[in-house]
């Protein structure tokens, strides 16, 4: 195993060029993790276009996942192989060359193609954008760098479905990939010219093959088998079961192999430091929590309260305000806090404003929506930057992007988890609800007879008329109980924070062991 390019790390970078860096890097981080979720509005567009079913469509999304969820735990082994700022540069150009690939498609199979590659060039961009911020920033401000990442990293999600139904709307869904392309390419330029003569060290190791293809398998597996479930009933599907098993059996072999391979594609060992364990947990369970509610809280506003795409993304993006106004100060006092308390607080905010959300009914207006989802923003900083500060103090430079790449592989996975039971938990939520309203609605109830009376002039669709004010309002419950299930959630997350161990001092060159 040879090592080449200097050990010395370079020094740290100030006023523009630092500045213009940050851009850089912030803007890939943000076209990359929009990606995830821009596309989901425009999937009815896309099918329709393509001509395929709506769930056809939806291959758009989960291909990219797939393919992101896979190559972000690669990010610490690429970095080390071919240099960090090689590695993000390569990353970012494959990236909008396949998004250019992807708004070219005319057919579902090359738009899927396209997905996977782009997702592939995707995977080890955000991770290795924090490596480079952290790298080349003075000690002093490497938490207003954390910062600055995870506001792009948090914001960028809320913004996607308004981007994406925008520009659905007004021009046509190949537009929101071809946005990616001056982002994409302005940012590459300015990191590598910045950074070209900064490379980090590489080390030539032979490639793990054997704990590549269990990764594959077993995350390809897992991905698949959550993007499909609630389609086909789970478990009670063979092939639901089958991708099951074959993701365990496989994510079990890779777990042993690379704990004791010489050369491990994925650094395992690095979940044997107590904070890297602690924080991973705590980000993936509160990623769980967090992407859940808004999961089903613009699809429930679409569904039964009769939102548009637009005005779901209005009620939706307030949450986003605070978020980026917390997230230079959290950032810059970050060696102040108690850290853990930070976060705790984080988790009691969540809680505190889903159960708001829980006691909503059906005729809740925008604005009243509008106000916990402003105030949830202020939990949104004080949640990501404490746990990422967490997860990598005392590392070493070259291990930020192997951890770093290990959160978002988690968190990627928990969003993916959340997605799927969130709106399983639902619908069956609605159908239970739906079956004890229907007990109060019977032709001998004088509160049904009155309001029969009162649809005089729907004729012989008054009955249908009540089935579907029964169906709304027995899905407005289940959504108050996944409300209320991931407010109890956060809440019972709050000890595990505190597990951790200070001192969770500055990153890279100088942390605290």
């Amino acid at each position: 195993m040879a090592a080449i390019a200097p050990n010395k790390a370079p020094a740290p970078l100030h006023g523009a060029p630092l500045a213009l860096l940050t851009i850089a890097v912030a803007f890939a981080t943000f076209m990359e993790v929009l990606d995830i979720t821009i596309v989901n509005v425009s999937v009815p567009h896309i099918a329709g276009s393509l001509a395929v079913s709506p769930q056809e469509g939806t291959w758009a999304i989960s291909s990219y996942s797939l393919a992101s969820a896979i190559m972000q735990p690669l990010s610490g082994w690429i970095g080390r192989r071919f240099g960090e700022v090689r590695s993000f540069c390569i990353s970012t150009v494959l990236f909008v060359a396949m998004s250019m690939f992807c708004g070219l498609a005319v057919s579902m199979p090359m738009l899927v193609v396209g997905r996977l590659l782009q997702g592939a060039g995707s995977g080890p961009m955000v991770a290795l954008s924090l490596s480079l911020l952290l790298n080349n920033y003075p000690n002093e401000k490497k938490g207003l760098a954390l910062a600055l990442w995870a506001m792009t990293v948090v914001v960028a999600p809320i913004f996607g479905p308004i981007l994406g139904g925008y520009l659905t709307d007004n021009y046509s869904w190949p537009w929101i990939f071809y946005i990616n392309a001056p982002v994409g390419l302005l940012a590459a330029l300015i990191t590598w010219t910045l950074l070209r003569s900064r490379e980090s060290a590489t080390v030539k190791a032979p490639i793990d093959m054997i704990g590549l293809v269990l990764l594959i398998l077993g995350v390809g597996c897992l991905q698949f088998m959550l993007d499909n479930g609630n389609d086909k009933d789970w478990f009670s599907s063979p092939m639901i079961t089958t991708l099951g098993i074959i993701a365990v059996i496989c994510l079990t072999f890779f777990v042993a192999w690379e704990l004791t391979d010489e050369h491990p594609v994925v650094d395992l060992s690095l979940f044997r430091r107590r904070n890297v364990m602690i924080g991973v947990i705590a980000m993936a369970l509160g990623m769980m929590a967090f992407f859940g509610i808004n999961v089903v809280y613009p699809l429930w506003l679409q569904t039964v309260a009769n939102y548009t795409a637009s005005w779901a993304g209005y009620a939706t993006a307030p949450v986003g305000i605070l978020a980026f106004l917390m997230s230079p100060i959290i950032g810059r006092n970050i060696q102040r806090l108690e850290l853990r308390a930070v976060v705790t607080f984080s988790f009691l905010v969540f809680a505190a404003t889903s159960y708001w959300f829980s006691t909503f009914p059906l005729d809740t207006s925008f604005w009243q929506f509008v106000l916990p989802r402003f105030l949830m923003g202020l939990a949104i900083p004080c949640f990501f930057i404490p746990l990422n500060q967490v997860i990598l103090s005392g590392l070493k430079p070259n291990e930020i992007a192997s951890a770093s790449g290990l959160s978002n592989f988690f968190r990627t996975i928990a969003a993916s988890i959340s997605t799927a039971v969130t709106v399983t938990m639902w619908q069956h939520r609605g159908e239970f609800h739906h079956a004890t309203l229907a007990e109060h609605v019977n032709s001998a109830s004088p509160a049904t007879q009155q309001f029969l009376n009162g649809l005089s002039h729907a004729g012989n669709a008054k009955w249908p008329a009540i089935e579907g004010i029964v169906n709304r309002e027995a899905l407005t419950l289940a959504v108050n109980d996944v409300f209320l299930l991931y407010a109890g959630l956060f809440i019972v997350m709050i000890p595990i924070v505190w597990l951790a161990r200070p001192p969770f001092g500055n990153v890279g060159p100088g942390a605290a062991h």
